[in-house]
């Protein structure tokens, strides 16, 4: 240490200067007199402080006290494994595998790690007293080698522009590797190198997307930016053209049929693949059957098929604002599984026997055939509902009954009423979005949901109370985390509002769907509900049957959506092995398939999301300079996200523009709050804002605040 600062040293100084003593000679251990030599530090005080400092360290798990007052670095504590997370500010942060505080990491530091790799990272003593900062010391695993970008295409090379967010640097392309990529266009490129002493990473282009603008390209676009298949292979399609139409007569004839009983499918009004249907008919006994009929895909798929390995990769539909890109091939998705009317369909159902009450007094679970009566939009079973006719009136009135029953059941054992709205918009023939508008769930939706929830619910009940344990495949959310619920608990003060963040899961899932119905119609539903959904865990699949506490079922699984979602897929042929009297099957095999596809879920939802942001920033763009009226919908160190009253787009007000003050983030009171004048901006405060800027190629509504 310097001799001038000997005397007057802050502890803080110190102790950084007794870890990087230590960390400079790992293998040896040293009291504090030796410490204190090395240190050049000869004031009894001083040496005292060093003991304590010597003590604080250990405690902390930097030192480790080998005997009596002797100390050796603790290497254990040295490296951390995790994660590298690029901030939106363009910082990198690496989250801890054993979720420990995130530690920053200096781009001269990153060893050119990128977002989503997973590395080994060495502490710095410099920042321990501060922010904890370290440095890359080995790429564990690259999260991705493929970007999309804009191409800038000179003479002899060209490069790949990225955004920031994801990769630091622009990608270097040898001109030999462009296939025939121009300036201005969208490409996807795969790093193939990245020299040590080098900027930036080379790499080649895989595919020209097209013209920056153009919406196929965009589309396609952001399933590549997720790493999402937006085509499908030739090979894979073909192998769909071979599967025969026609249904055996001796696969007719082990099969229960349902083809004279009256059936019917409700779907969006530009659905094309039906997976589910449901039937009805009055039994001599006086009671009701009730038919929920699913596509048998896995009648056409079988294991390790060409088809089921893509769809096994895939593990869902993605659909976007003007599309479905498909789990399957379109000949099974829209075609041979798809439960169109009029039409012979093999079938895996479950019928139920109800009496009056909806209550299920017997069930079983087969597959059958049938051949739907009519395909109905939501739209046209919520008329009958309200009161006109149509066809199947008397079923579809029975059937909303029973819905209205089961949903009524449901929330009276615990169950939470996550209603919410969803942005649509009015595409015209090119993809322009020309307009916006907010689409509520209905009683239609509900009567179908009920029944799904139903068939699910039971299948997975079926098997988890069998006997002898089975591996299987569940849908389970975790309960709540309590630091969240308190924190909601805080938030909702504010509002005026009350619940209960602890006592038993029906308790607390009582008074939430009871601050729910108190928001419902008021202006701060909306973020109230975001808020309260964000203390919820996450569902995911596993073979770990945790139950599901946002429906209040002790067993759930995914049964109805085989046509898109890998899972279901799985679970009707788990079943078949099951009900045949079969042995349970590997867990590790399928808890790999579980994990999979909740990863594939997460990346599909962010595309479905990253294509409404789109579409919000294009509606938008026209519409820059108007003024409106908004609430503020999220608050971050960055700056303030503030929803759109009129038609629910969101943008962001950059915290340089708050120029009245320095602003500070308050991440447990939701607020930004200025240092000197203490003026709070709050989540679910009302503001007026004026749209300044539309950046569709970063997704990004820029408002600024009308004081």
């Amino acid at each position: 240490m310097k001799s001038s600062s000997k005397s007057r040293i802050r502890k803080k100084d110190l102790l950084v200067a007794i870890l990087d003593f230590f960390a400079h000679d790992t293998g040896r251990s040293y009291n504090y007199q030796q410490v204190s030599n090395a240190l050049g530090l000869t004031k009894q005080a001083l040496k005292v402080l060093v003991a304590e400092c010597l003590a604080e360290l250990s405690v902390q798990n930097h030192l480790i006290e080998v005997s009596k007052g002797k100390f050796k670095f603790n290497e254990r504590g040295l490296y951390v494994e995790g994660v590298i997370k690029r901030s939106r500010n363009g910082k990198n942060y690496l989250m801890p595998d054993d979720g420990g505080d995130p530690i920053f990491i200096a781009e001269r530091n990153s060893r050119q790690a990128m977002n989503g790799d997973r590395v080994r990272v060495l502490h710095s003593a410099k920042k321990t007293y501060s922010e904890p900062e370290g440095e890359v010391v080995a790429i564990l695993e690259h999260a991705t080698t493929t970007f999309v970008g804009v191409l800038e295409v000179e003479r002899s090379y060209a490069f790949l522009v990225t955004d920031s967010k994801r990769l630091a640097n622009d990608i270097f392309i040898p001109k030999d590797k462009l296939k025939g990529g121009k300036t201005g266009q969208k490409a996807l490129v795969r790093i193939v190198e990245w020299p040590e002493r080098s900027k930036n990473p080379i790499g080649e282009v895989i595919d020209v997307l097209g013209e920056v603008g153009d919406n196929d390209t965009e589309m396609n676009a952001i399933m590549a930016e997720f790493g999402l298949p937006y085509r499908y292979p030739e090979a894979v399609e073909k192998a769909a053209e071979t599967i025969p139409e026609a249904i055996p007569a001796e696969e007719v004839a082990r099969r229960e049929d349902f083809r004279k009983v009256a059936t019917f499918t409700v779907d969006p009004h530009d659905a094309k693949d039906f997976d589910d249907a449901l039937s009805l008919r009055k039994l001599p006994n006086g009671r009701w059957e009730v038919g929920v009929h699913i596509a048998d895909v896995t009648y056409y798929v079988k294991p390790g098929s060409l088809i089921d390995k893509e769809a096994e990769k895939r593990a869902t539909s993605v659909y976007l604002v003007d599309r479905t890109i498909p789990m399957l091939p379109e000949r099974l998705s829209n075609g041979l599984c798809s439960l169109r009317p009029n039409e012979d369909k093999c079938c895996y159902s479950c019928i139920f026997e109800m009496d009056n009450h909806a209550v299920v007094k017997k069930y079983r679970i087969v597959h059958t055939l049938i051949n739907s009566d009519r395909r109905f939009a939501y739209e046209e079973v919520q008329d009958v509902i309200d009161g006109a006719e149509g066809d199947f009136k008397e079923e579809i009135l029975q059937l909303n009954a029973f819905a209205k029953q089961l949903r009524q059941k449901r929330f009276a054992a615990g169950a939470i009423n996550f209603d919410r709205w969803e942005m649509k918009f009015n595409i015209d023939e090119k993809g322009k979005p020309i307009g916006v508008y907010v689409k509520s769930a209905t009683q239609s939706n509900q009567l179908i949901e009920e029944f799904m929830l139903l068939a699910n619910r039971t299948v997975a009940t079926h098997i988890g109370q069998s006997g002898a344990p089975k591996t299987f495949v569940y849908r389970v959310h975790d309960l709540p985390d309590a630091e969240k619920l308190e924190d909601l608990m805080q938030f909702i003060k504010r509002f005026g509002y009350k619940m209960k963040a602890s006592g038993s899961k029906t308790e607390v899932a009582k008074s939430i769907n009871n601050l729910l119905d108190q928001v419902q119609g008021k202006s701060e539903e909306n973020l109230i509900e975001t808020v309260a959904i964000r203390s919820m865990a996450k569902a995911i699949y596993s073979t770990v049957n945790k139950g599901h506490y946002g429906l209040a079922f002790d067993y759930y699984t995914h049964f109805t959506s085989p046509i898109r979602r890998y899972p279901d897929m799985l679970v009707h042929r788990l079943l078949d092995r099951y009900l045949a009297g079969g042995r349970s099957v590997s867990q590790d095999t399928y808890e790999e398939w579980c994990q999979h596809s909740s990863a594939m879920e997460q990346l599909a939802a962010q595309a479905e999301r990253a294509s409404i942001k789109y579409k919000m920033v294009e509606f938008m763009a026209e519409r820059v300079g108007n003024t409106y009226e908004g609430v503020i919908s999220g608050v971050t160190e960055w700056g303030l996200y503030v929803e759109i009253n009129e038609n629910k787009c969101e943008g962001m007000i950059p915290i340089r523009e708050l120029d009245d003050d320095f602003y500070e983030f308050d991440e447990k009171s939701y607020c930004l709050k200025g240092r000197r004048q203490h003026k709070c901006y709050q989540l679910g405060q009302p503001v007026t804002i004026q749209v300044t800027r539309a950046n569709l190629e970063r997704k990004q509504l820029d408002f600024s605040l009308v004081k």
